[in-house]
């Protein structure tokens, strides 16, 4: 349902997405309509702390929910939107509809076995639990630019990216793997094949997988957040349970709480996350001021945060684009956008220019006993503070808009009569998101 707002008159009026031909909805007996919820406090603390989108689903009909655990991750990801590599391994030479062992490399291609292997040892150097591959698999080529019901098959990988093997060393170094699957918008396609790419996950040992659902969706043109599509979103979900996979969609629609009944369901991008700051004019400093209060009501999000290097100019000096952020605003969104399933997504190298502000993406926790919202006005600022799961740490992000702001914040959520250290990340004296972004300064 979505809601068009009137604001000459103040009023709000509904719609439900309809599918391709115009119908909002098909139901047969007995059938149960979504909850609708309106959410009104003169405290946006309220309203962004609030738990009831979640508690109006069904309790987990997963019983043993063991397997679903909280991951940090890095992936050959980034590099591909920056223009460093490419997820097709033949690029435009004529590769649509060629067989694979005809296709002609271009050298650009991101997910190979060894670069595949520089990021498993980052991973493991540095403590992540996670791997993620974009471009591990044939149908690239024949995706970019068509409207194709089959280009993937989900199962068979590039020439160049040796699945057996980057298993078998991610193993050897205590790092699991994460599945891509991009749908490219052939969602029927998908379920044909869900199971088998389910299977293949179980073999190599995937305990995750990142699904997408770029583009229109195929065949008809259904809308990403009209029925038929929610109800591919859940089943996805379900399916994955029984193989004891997680799933993370990208390109979905908002979620609504069914992380509660299908915990494996465990994030979802579902807003504009951090990829459109690489190609296109971005989303404003306010951005993450609003997603607490709209997105992430519903559920976790794979916002993808972390990068260092925040102007494209650094990688080819006639863009213009950038993330429109400082380096420490970067920091604290990994305490302020909650995912337990969080990334890295910036470049190895790029860590490793500033290993001190790295520093604390490797000490910053995905699981927590509890958070507070200390201070919270949508559009405006935000600071939010949570205790790690079974720890006595805390983390406490702050961020804010556009606009610098100071503010004082009592540290009362903490232990009585106990000592604690503080290890504070912030933006430095000459920090500006547009001109000096990568200035920081980190004090104890």
């Amino acid at each position: 349902m979505h809601l068009d707002a009137d604001v000459t008159r103040f009023k709000l009026k509904s719609h439900l997405v309809p599918n391709a031909i115009g119908d909002k909805a098909y139901l047969q007996a007995a059938c149960v309509s979504p909850w609708r919820t309106i959410m009104i406090s003169d405290d946006a603390r309220d309203i962004v702390s609030s738990k009831m989108i979640l508690n109006l689903n069904e309790p987990s009909k997963i019983d043993d929910t063991s397997w679903i655990k909280p991951m940090k991750y890095v992936g050959v990801w980034w590099e591909m939107h920056v223009g460093k590599s490419t997820w097709d391994y033949a690029g435009s030479q004529n590769a649509q509809n060629a067989l694979v062992k005809d296709l002609k490399p271009t050298g650009k291609h991101g997910a190979t076995t060894a670069n595949t292997k520089r990021y498993i040892d980052f991973a493991a150097k540095h403590g992540f639990d996670g791997v993620l591959v974009e471009g591990w698999n044939v149908g690239w080529e024949d995706w970019f630019g068509n409207w194709k019901e089959d280009v993937f098959d989900f199962v068979t990988p590039y020439p160049d990216f040796n699945i057996a093997e980057i298993s078998a060393y991610a193993k050897s170094k205590g790092v699991k793997m994460i599945m891509h699957s991009e749908t490219s918008g052939s969602v029927a396609n998908f379920e044909r094949h869900l199971d088998r790419s389910l299977q293949n996950m179980m073999n190599y040992d995937y305990p995750a997988v990142k699904t997408g659902y770029v583009g229109r969706i195929i065949p008809r043109g259904e809308f990403h957040d009209g029925q038929t599509m929610v109800n591919h979103f859940n089943f996805v979900a379900r399916r994955a349970a029984d193989y004891k996979v997680m799933v993370n969609s990208h390109e979905s629609s908002r979620p609504t709480g069914y992380n509660r009944t299908y915990p494996n369901y465990i994030a979802a991008e579902a807003a504009r996350g951090t990829e459109f700051n690489a190609w296109s004019n971005g989303n404003p400093p306010m951005h993450e001021t609003i997603l607490p209060f709209t997105r992430l009501l519903g559920g976790p999000m794979d916002y993808t945060p972390g990068i260092f290097e925040i102007k494209m100019s650094h990688y080819d000096a006639t863009k213009k684009e950038q993330v429109h952020t400082t380096l420490a605003k970067q920091l604290a969104l990994y305490v302020t956008m909650y995912s337990p399933l969080q990334m890295a997504a910036d470049l190895p190298e790029n860590y490793e220019k500033y290993p001190d502000a790295f520093q604390f993406i490797k000490d910053v926790a995905a699981d927590w006993d509890e958070s507070k919202y200390i201070e919270a006005e949508p559009g405006d600022y935000l600071t939010v503070v949570r205790k790690t799961k079974g720890k006595e740490s805390w983390f406490l992000g702050a961020i804010t808009d556009e606009n610098p702001r100071k503010t004082e914040i009592k540290l009362d959520f903490l232990t009585p009569n106990k000592k604690y250290k503080a290890i504070i990340y912030q933006d430095g004296i000459t920090a500006d998101w547009q001109k000096n972004p990568i200035n920081y300064e980190i004090t104890f």
